[in-house]
């Protein structure tokens, strides 16, 4: 009842989900991922425990498709489920259960898979893929909402749209960004608006965050408030 894109960026190694249906809250539970891990959707008649089973199995190098057999083959629901999986060299797999309701299928490309089911047609997917694909020079972020984008101008799920999500993880086992759009009547196009909000301030600010190599993270604000600065006249100088 969705159709997702699960990707990495092989120039910052950073990894993504984005994901649109006609489902009430698609973020809670389709896209899972971690930094420097991999990422998964989990999607069709959702079986949560492969987005939990599955991130553990990625942060242990597990081969994508090894961990797509594994997941699927020993859940006795596998026909309804549909999963992807990328891992942390960028080696995806993908599985569509012959169950799942049609149009149902998953593309697989370099860095990159997109699935979905219950949609209006095979252009969904293609035309997913291939828009992500012409935008490389875009960050990650923007090159997935204008795949789904893409996939929603071909039709998106048969039955209409109420929500969609993007998750986008770096260095960090937490999402530098995550977005989701639970219950609306044109999902995507609010996507797209807190995309625009997340640059007056948020994109900037989470430069700051705690990581691995900076525990503390910036805790002046001072220094934050320049970070904001610097970056919004960047922006203005490319507008």
């Amino acid at each position: 009842m969705t159709w997702s894109i699960v990707a990495k960026d092989p120039q910052t190694g950073h990894f993504a989900v984005a994901v649109a249906t006609r489902f009430f809250a698609v973020g809670a539970l389709c896209p899972v991922g971690g930094g420097g891990v991999g990422a998964l959707a989990t999607q069709a008649l959702i079986n949560p425990l492969y987005g939990y089973k599955g991130l553990r199995m990625l942060a242990d190098g597990i081969h994508a498709e090894h961990i797509v057999a594994a997941l699927t083959g020993h859940d006795d629901g596998r026909d309804q489920r549909q999963l992807h999986v990328i891992d942390r060299e960028g080696r995806n797999a993908a599985w569509t259960g012959p169950a799942c309701v049609d149009w149902c299928g998953h593309l697989i490309a370099e860095n990159v898979s997109v699935a979905g089911n219950m949609l209006a047609g095979p252009a969904v997917v293609a035309d997913t893929l291939a828009a992500y694909q012409a935008h490389g020079d875009r960050p990650l972020a923007e090159r997935l909402i204008l795949a789904l984008e893409a996939g929603e101008a071909a039709g998106g799920d048969k039955r209409g749209k109420q929500s969609a999500a993007l998750k986008v993880w770096t260095t960090e086992e937490y999402p530098i960004l995550d977005m989701r759009v639970d219950d609306h009547p044109d999902p995507l196009a609010e996507l797209r608006r807190l995309w625009t909000v997340a640059h007056e301030r948020y994109i900037p600010f989470s430069g700051a965050f705690a990581t691995r190599a900076n525990p503390a993270g910036v805790t002046s604000r001072p220094a934050i408030d320049r970070m904001v600065e610097e970056f919004q006249a960047a922006r203005a100088g490319k507008a």
